[in-house]
């Protein structure tokens, strides 16, 4: 041992903490610097872009924007520049390059880019989560130890270098595409483990436990999914994933913030617009295409929810939508 860790041993240790906490935020910033360049030097135009990596999209955003309404699927998504927001059931979920955003559900929202200029663009990624790598995972895992805590589907964590270093590997792959379904499997797959080792594991860990509410949540969106152009009660949809059409509705709500037959109204809504923007359909057609049985009535109902009617809400919309 040192002199000067026998003279002064609590500031020596004062100095070395701080030293590497310094370290590793210095890294963290580093990581989230290169994270923000590979986005850029993929994406040029304001949009979400696929990449060649199944599940994989990146984004730009040029200036802040009102709360749009979107369809945000299972994944996680990171900020690599500036900052945005989800927001459902007047609860805010704000996300920028401290801040993860995760969520465990096809999950009506909307979101909101909050920090963008032309010369520092909100830059992002988002990655789909696979539920069947979640569950493969908690079955080598375990259960936590301090057991699964009932909550919403949505969560935000703290970036960090453990979940920073595959997503640049991932994201890397991009330009190196014959590697790709040799390499991307595998980084994904550590992206879900450090999810799972993380402060958002709880909502991960409910919605991958097979018998749990959550999973039969999850389970009657992928039903409402398939069928949302029928006509369907609650009973139905309960009868449908065993559970009492009470439970269902209470749960369905406290995990996606509205209830059943509000989810599939929005699902019909989302569905009606990719017709229209995609294969160039009118409303009328679109609605009836989706399950609805009065134009007047999705045209009010698509006001609602964008703002303004149909052919007014998509003026200038040209590039396809998925």
């Amino acid at each position: 041992m040192s002199h000067a860790e026998i003279t002064y041993p609590g500031r020596y240790v004062w100095f070395t903490e701080q030293g590497m906490l310094m370290d590793k935020r210095d890294k963290e910033q580093r990581l989230i610097n290169e994270l923000s360049n590979a986005i850029e030097h993929i994406i040029y135009e304001e949009e979400d872009q696929p990449t060649l990596v199944e599940g994989l999209k990146v984004f730009r955003r040029e200036s802040p924007s009102e709360a749009c309404p979107c369809l945000y699927e299972p994944g996680i998504v990171v900020v690599a520049q500036g900052a945005k927001q989800m927001l459902i059931d007047r609860h805010s979920h704000v996300y920028d390059q401290q801040q993860f955003l995760v969520n465990a559900l096809d999950l009506p929202a909307s979101t909101q880019v909050l920090s963008a200029s032309h010369d520092r663009p909100c830059l992002g990624l988002s990655l789909r989560l696979d539920r069947s790598i979640i569950t493969e995972l908690i079955a080598h895992i375990g259960v936590p130890r301090d057991g699964l805590k009932a909550g919403t589907s949505v969560a935000t964590g703290n970036l960090s270098n453990v979940l920073l270093e595959p997503l640049l590997r991932l994201l890397a792959l991009t330009q190196e595409p014959s590697s790709i379904p040799h390499l991307a499997p595998l980084i994904i797959k550590e992206i879900h483990y450090r999810l799972l080792m993380s402060g958002v594991a709880p909502c991960l860990w409910q919605l991958a436990s097979v018998g749990s509410a959550s999973h039969r949540i999850g389970e009657a969106i992928g039903w409402l999914k398939l069928h949302y152009a029928e006509r369907i009660s609650v009973e139905q949809l309960a009868t449908a994933v065993q559970m009492s059409a009470s439970s269902l509705h209470h749960r369905f709500r406290q995990l996606t913030g509205i209830s059943p037959l509000q989810y599939q109204k929005r699902l019909r809504i989302n569905a009606a617009r990719r017709l229209m923007i995609n294969e160039h359909l009118d409303a009328a057609t679109a609605s009836y295409r989706v399950g609805y049985e009065s134009p007047s009535q999705f045209s009010r109902e698509y006001k609602h929810l964008f703002g303004a009617p149909p052919k007014q809400h998509l003026e200038g919309v040209r590039r396809p939508i998925t």
